[in-house]
């Protein structure tokens, strides 16, 4: 049993995705008792066991399934009769338990300015690790900007490959001007992320986007950068626009609206009054 969780913190360490499957309830004659782990990887790879047999590959298609919805299932069989479609005939029945397992929520701040500096102190704050960006070491180090997990003192292009970007990693450029945007995103467009934000106003973006078009760079890669980053919060400080940008990412993550939760309705103790 140590084993697949020692698996399970080497695959949160490097990034990657796994479903745990865990037997979680049997009754009868079954192949593996409750507590039995099996991990399960998106192209269907398998470490462990909870029985083998058909049971066992349904159990994985189950698993691929929920890595790719995100969302954990329980999943019941009866092993008595294949002719009914029973994935078996032990003669018991088992529950179980497929969780999918993403990598800790990464937050890769690229420009170490007064936002970039703000945006790494509130995205630890929020549980992120964070990593730091910045062609300028003088920027990019933790006497400047405290806090960061990792400081990464090199040009954009030169990111993906120091820097291992999975599923969970959210990009966030606070950089100093349109050539560095131009310069940068297309480095970054095709590397696994769930978010990839541009600081700046919609004119700015609009420069950016056409002189990458102009390049060469696909204009559906570039619609799905969030450009000017951020919640509209008419903010203006560094800290205020940090603020903007990281609520528009707990809002993704989190599957909000963005909108005012004030309720302007009257409560029925107010209308008892």
């Amino acid at each position: 049993m140590g084993s697949i969780f020692e698996r399970l913190a080497e695959l949160e360490r490097n990034g990657e995705s796994a479903a745990l499957c865990t037997v979680v309830r049997e009754r009868g004659s079954v192949p593996r008792h409750a507590g039995s782990k099996m991990i399960v990887h998106a192209d269907g790879r398998a470490e462990g066991t909870i029985g083998g047999g058909q049971m066992e590959s349904r159990v994985i298609r189950e698993a691929v399934a929920a890595l790719a919805s995100g969302a954990p299932i329980l999943v019941s069989y009866s092993l008595v009769n294949p002719q009914e479609g029973d994935p078996g005939v032990c003669g018991g029945e088992m529950e179980i338990f497929v969780e999918p397992i993403k990598p800790h929520p990464a937050l890769v701040v690229i420009g170490g300015g007064h936002v970039g500096k703000a945006l790494v102190h509130l995205g630890k704050w929020l549980g992120f690790r964070v990593a730091l960006c910045d062609d300028r070491a003088e920027f990019c180090n933790p006497q400047w900007a405290p806090g960061a997990d990792e400081y990464l003192p090199v040009p954009i292009r030169d990111l993906p490959s120091r820097f291992k970007f999975h599923s969970q990693t959210y990009i966030v450029m606070p950089t100093r001007g349109v050539p560095f945007d131009v310069e940068g995103v297309p480095h970054l467009l095709d590397v696994p992320h769930a978010y990839l934000g541009v600081i700046g106003s919609r004119r700015r973006w609009a420069t950016a986007a056409q002189k990458m078009q102009e390049s060469g760079v696909p204009a559906e890669k570039l619609a799905h950068v969030h450009a000017p980053m951020g919640l509209e919060l008419n903010a203006e400080t560094p800290e205020e626009i940090a603020l903007s940008i990281m609520a528009e990412i707990v809002m993704l993550q989190r599957d909000g609206t963005g909108e005012s939760m004030k309720w302007s309705g009257v409560s029925r103790e107010a209308e008892k009054q």
